[in-house]
């Protein structure tokens, strides 16, 4: 999900009237940024709280060390079991099982130290496949559910809204809830508006092409090497199942984002259902929620799509925060401090009395909730992509005849700027934000190459800054270890 979905020129297109309750309800933070993408990465930087170049789970399918500190884990060792409805994307630690275990061979499987008590994953989603089967929905392979009943983009989806899997997943998870003493910890993650992009009736057609703000452009002129196998590594064709001879045109960028639109629409009543029920339970105000997604969604802006790209559309995405009326908390307010996805793991734990561990390199939002503003918060925010594959290049490498671990870049973000650095010989980009979203690039202008050496500079120390510290504090003296406060 894009933060402009909830928070801007796509949001204003669609009546959200629970995300909007919510907003005034708790703290939005304007400018949030996922630190990796894709889905596995960017939930495994979510939930642990660090970079990716420290947890090194950068692609789907890449193991995430077992003995990673994460959230379900420090919240299962004060006596709280994280209940997960959805999914983690978390390729396990091979060299904790035999070779032959099965769950090495997914990378969908569950982060230690959750409970699963629903299944939803992507690829394979056997619960809600099973229980489109009993419904009597014929298909034979689970993608052919999201081809539309008809050739248009926006028909309607073979399965009722009551059937979606946003409905299959809210009702497991209020099902489950009632059986749950209170102090439970729910992990709910809902795959749309993941694509392929299909919504069921009313969504579909809830708004007009044309009623969606223009995606953003750039001149041919400003094209970086990098840009055009993104471009055909995601296509608009791929956005959706069973239009391989789509057009890449604007009217297709609008029709897609219409139905990208009614998919939020559906996701707010969805959890307009679950704030009733905390409500009419007695437990909304007590309860900390925390909405906010894994990685953005290019949506044709740039004429990209998907989120393997430096723009912020694949990075910039919704975070708000309902703290429990215990805590005293402001609500309604917006901040427009740079904050970022490994920032949600330490926020919960600090509201939560449990200590962080010195290997996160997020920092609380807390004061944030409180209606202070951190000492010394951070001025810049930093993401990073692994575009290559060990075992099946990618576009890129074939393109560049690169090896996978030439295949990142990691962009850096100081109010409007960004840098963006490649670990291979792809020249660096300088591009700044303009007030109406659009990229101005700067890479060739003399006025700019101070700013451009100050910003791979800040880079360069944000990296140094910020690696890896499981042990950086703790020192062995004659005492045994010691743990330093400075």
């Amino acid at each position: 999900m894009r933060a402009d979905a909830l928070t801007g020129p796509l949001a204003d297109t669609v009546d959200l009237p629970n995300f909007t309750q919510f907003k005034n309800e708790s703290v939005n933070f304007l400018n949030h940024f996922s630190v990796t993408s894709p889905c596995g990465p960017a939930r495994a930087s979510l939930l642990t709280g660090q970079y990716a170049m420290n947890h090194r789970s950068i692609r789907n399918g890449t193991p995430l060390a077992h003995d990673t500190p994460n959230l379900a884990l420090l919240l299962r060792h004060k006596g709280i079991e994280p209940l997960l409805y959805g999914y983690t994307d978390t390729s396990q630690d091979p060299r904790i099982y035999e070779r032959n275990d099965p769950i090495l061979t997914s990378y969908e499987e569950v982060l230690n130290g959750f409970t699963e008590v629903q299944e939803m994953r992507f690829d394979t989603n056997k619960s809600w496949k099973n229980y489109l089967k009993e419904k009597n929905y014929k298909f034979d392979k689970l993608f052919e559910i999201f081809e539309p009943i008809d050739k248009k983009i926006n028909a309607p989806a073979k399965y009722s809204a009551d059937d979606s899997d946003t409905a299959f997943l809210t009702d497991s998870l209020l099902k489950d809830l009632q059986i749950r003493k209170k102090g439970w910890c729910a992990h709910v993650t809902y795959v749309k508006p993941h694509p392929p992009f299909v919504a069921p009736a009313p969504y579909n057609s809830l708004l007009r092409p044309n009623e969606m703000p223009i995606a953003h452009k750039i001149s041919t002129n400003d094209q970086h090497p990098f840009d055009d196998p993104s471009k055909q590594f995601r296509r608009a064709k791929d956005m959706v199942i069973g239009f391989q001879n789509l057009k890449e045109c604007s009217k297709t960028t609008a029709e897609i984002r219409a139905v990208y639109m009614g998919l939020i629409a559906e996701l707010d009543a969805h959890l307009g259902r679950v704030f009733r029920w905390l409500k009419e339970t007695e437990q909304y105000d007590e309860t900390l929620i925390v909405i906010t997604s894994d990685h953005g969604e290019m949506l044709g802006d740039y004429d990209c799509w998907g989120k393997m790209h430096y723009f912020d559309g694949a990075f910039h995405v919704p975070l708000m925060i309902k703290a429990p009326k215990s805590l005293q908390g402001t609500h309604g307010i917006r901040i427009k401090e740079q904050t970022e996805s490994i920032d949600v793991t330490p926020t919960i734990l600090d509201i939560m009395g449990i200590g962080i561990p010195d290997d996160i390199d997020g920092s609380s939002l807390k004061p944030f909730l409180l209606g202070k503003k951190p000492k010394d918060w951070k001025k810049a925010t930093m993401s990073e992509v692994d575009f290559g594959d060990p075992i099946n290049p990618t576009i890129w490498q074939s393109h560049f005849g690169l090896a996978s671990h030439e295949c990142n870049f990691s962009v850096l973000r100081s109010g409007r700027n960004r840098i963006v650095n490649f670990a291979s010989k792809l020249p660096q980009i300088l591009f700044e934000i303009k007030e109406d979203g659009d990229v101005n690039f700067l890479n060739d202008k003399e006025e700019y190459q101070e700013t451009k050496l100050n910003m791979v500079s800040e880079l360069l120390s944000h990296r140094m800054r910020n690696a890896g510290g499981k042990f950086s504090r703790i020192m062995i003296t004659e005492s045994g270890p010691v743990k330093g406060h400075y």
